[in-house]
């Protein structure tokens, strides 16, 4: 007999195997020294989340933009959402090991309010550098792009928590064989 269709009592760790990959990318995007952004040369001035860094006379001048609240703003907004990612990634376990729709539908709402914080924080960023500290034609780089894949990763992964809750049964590995092909 021919059987279609995922094995989902095997594929089920791929969700918070998922999650694991969007703490790595927010911790990257957190905690690097450089590239978030960089001028169009890469060679004069550069800024990570918590420092701007300006070459000027043969020397390099550091700045931190802690200083400025729309940096703490960013800041905060990133941790508050690496923390909540965290738990989130521990339900997650918690609800695969257990297979409850309640796990599936608290992490998918968690993932959700991750995503709204880090979308808020990606977008302060660049609006307040260009304001603030936009000083010819500036690229954003590689750290600030896995803060876009962690949340891009964190809101797909919460519609698809909240739409594993229809296949509990198959997820527990207790649904009824459904075949395509029957030969008689």
């Amino acid at each position: 007999m021919f059987r279609c269709g995922i094995d989902y009592s095997r594929c089920r760790w791929i969700m918070p195997l998922l999650l694991l990959f969007a703490i790595i990318f927010d911790i990257i995007a957190i905690a690097a020294q450089s590239g978030w952004v960089e001028d169009e040369s890469g060679k004069a001035h550069y800024t990570s989340m918590w420092t701007e860094y300006r070459h000027i006379n043969d020397k390099w001048e550091e700045k931190s933009l802690m200083d400025e609240g729309w940096a703490q703003a960013v800041a905060a907004l990133m941790i508050i959402g690496l923390i909540i990612l965290i738990f989130a990634f521990i339900i997650s376990i918690v609800g695969m090991l257990n297979v409850e729709s309640a796990f599936f539908i608290i992490t998918g709402v968690l993932l959700v309010i991750v995503a709204i914080l880090q979308i808020i924080a990606l977008i302060i960023y660049p609006v307040n550098f260009n304001e603030k500290i936009f000083e010819g034609r500036y690229y954003y780089t590689w750290a600030y792009g896995f803060g876009w894949g962690a949340t891009i990763i964190c809101l797909g992964c919460s519609f698809i928590f909240c739409c594993l809750t229809n296949c509990l049964d198959d997820i527990r590995g207790d649904e009824k064989i459904r075949y395509i092909y029957e030969s008689k």
